[in-house]
């Protein structure tokens, strides 16, 4: 069975996503100004862990808890306690010095060891004769790379195969970037406390952490006004209430005119398939200016596009008289024909959506600008940003904020909880999708949806999160036939199923 799954996408999670400081200031501000003890705090987490421990799985008769010295080992040695009374078979192994445990983690372990339960260090291999491990090496405050004894353990864990429960956040997953450091659990559960890291759900995050469940300790709604969210989740359910039914007047020049313009010799179906998904969005009429060997071929496959043959970038500008918004990108090549057509539009006065080779000539002939939707891939936005492709991913929220802020408009860093960044320096992370989309032609689907919600009378940065949230619920409804496998084309009939009120 595979216990890795990321399912993290939960319509019940909160929006609100904090960095580790943040975290810390809201145990503070429980205690200190909110007057709740901080071991019972910890009691609440370790209760709430073990109520979701005993119903995800209620044949888990035998419990590892690997515990560290900090808080987070504290929460574990609450669970220990809590399955030791209830009739389970616990051992907890312990990493770090027992010396080190002070506070109300200490307090809890001495409440564990007060019933006689098994407690020793760990000394390089873990039991085989166990249900379930309970995550509780580390806490949200990591900074440094696994090592040692901790680094060991963490693998051994990976290598067992048992579902995990993570405490807080998997241990070697930084809470602030997603990034593994070094090595990290994966969970096929996580339990988030207080509020929820903004880590867990992108780059490695949705990797390692599985299911993710939350509870907020019962501290006072009030707590929250102290901060400001360093980032907000999207998710499907509900950015769909965005989505009104179409009066009965309607027609489609009150829908807007998408204009396509890509598929050089060999890629005409990256143009057509982003043709396509801005008609299944809404868009009222969709205009593709290809290569004219291109244009039969869509016709024949899809008669709605208005496919032109376009050899040149002076061909261009009778369409564009004609249309609300660009969709730049899909199959343009880098060659002279899609260079030209790029140098054509990129000073526009029209919305642009730049998707691909779009994004590669930006890169190489830069440019910026207040009326475009930058979508890029993490290899895209590397080059975008003159770095490694690595350090994309080490970074993803600092990534799109330097795409945002060097070229303008709205950044879409796409991946594993795609980023959404426009100008007022919070970004959005989408927690829908799978990873089934990791085949060709999704990204010139994204890009049509995105195009499709600007002509429908979206602004930029509303049509990048709709977009980005709708591509990844149809995502999610197509791949329930299984993720491998997954076409871009298959998205279509979701696109429009999902784009029309009342259909789930």
């Amino acid at each position: 069975m595979n216990h890795r799954r990321s399912i993290a996408g939960k319509p019940h999670l909160p929006t609100a996503l904090y960095l580790a400081q943040q975290l810390r200031e809201m145990d503070r501000l429980a205690i200190e100004v909110h007057g709740i003890p901080g071991d019972e705090l910890m009691q609440r987490a370790g209760q709430a862990a073990f109520a979701l421990l005993r119903h995800r799985w209620p044949r888990a008769r035998k419990i590892l808890v690997l515990a560290g010295t900090g808080n987070n080992g504290g929460d574990g040695f609450v669970v220990a306690r809590l399955a030791l009374r209830a009739g389970l078979q616990v051992q907890v192994l312990q990493l770090g010095e027992r010396q080190r445990i002070a506070g109300d983690a200490l307090l809890n372990a001495q409440r564990y060891d007060a019933l006689s339960g098994e407690w020793r260090t760990f000394a390089g291999e873990l039991p085989t004769d166990v249900d379930l491990i309970v995550d509780a090496v580390f806490g949200t405050g990591l900074e440094r790379e696994v090592e040692g004894q901790w680094a060991q353990a963490i693998m051994a864990v990976n290598a067992s195969l048992r579902p995990v429960l993570a405490l807080d956040i998997p241990s070697g997953l930084h809470a602030d970037t997603g990034k593994i450091l070094g090595v990290a659990v994966q969970a096929e559960a996580s339990i988030s406390f207080l509020g929820l890291k903004r880590g867990m759900f992108t780059a490695d995050g949705p990797a390692c952490c599985g299911d993710i469940q939350f509870d907020a300790l019962g501290v006072p709604e009030q707590l929250y006004s102290h901060l400001t969210p360093s980032a907000r989740r999207l998710d499907w359910l509900r950015q769909r209430r965005l989505l009104q039914p179409r009066p009965p007047t309607a027609h489609k020049g009150m829908y807007g005119h998408v204009l396509v313009v890509g598929g050089d010799l060999g890629f005409g179906g990256a143009a057509r398939l982003c043709a396509e998904a801005a008609l299944r969005t809404g868009a009222g009429l969709v205009s593709l200016a290809t290569r004219a060997e291109h244009v039969a071929a869509v016709l024949a496959a899809r008669p709605e596009v208005m496919a032109h043959g376009v050899g040149e970038s002076s061909q261009l500008q009778a369409l564009l008289d004609k249309a609300t918004v660009v969709a730049l990108g899909p199959g343009l090549g880098t060659s002279g024909w899609g260079r030209s057509l790029w140098r054509q539009l990129r000073d526009a006065e029209l919305p642009l959506v730049l998707d691909a080779d779009a994004l590669n000539l930006l890169a190489r002939f830069a440019g910026r600008g207040d009326n475009w939707v930058l979508t890029p891939h993490p290899g895209e936005a590397a080059r975008l940003l003159g770095c490694s492709t690595e350090a994309v991913h080490a970074d993803r929220f600092a990534a799109v904020e330097q795409l945002q802020q060097r070229y303008g408009g709205v950044a879409v860093l796409k991946g594993a909880g795609t980023l959404i960044q426009n100008s007022d320096g919070r970004p959005a992370i989408c927690s829908e999708g799978n990873p089934g989309m990791a085949s060709g032609g999704m990204g010139d689907v994204l890009t049509g949806v995105i195009a499709g919600f600007i002509a429908q009378g979206w602004d930029l940065s509303s049509a990048a999160r709709l977009g980005v949230c709708l591509h990844g619920a149809a995502a999610d409804k197509a791949a329930r036939a299984g993720e491998r496998g997954l076409l871009a084309g298959d998205l279509m009939s979701q696109i429009r199923r999902l784009a029309n009120p009342g259909n789930e």
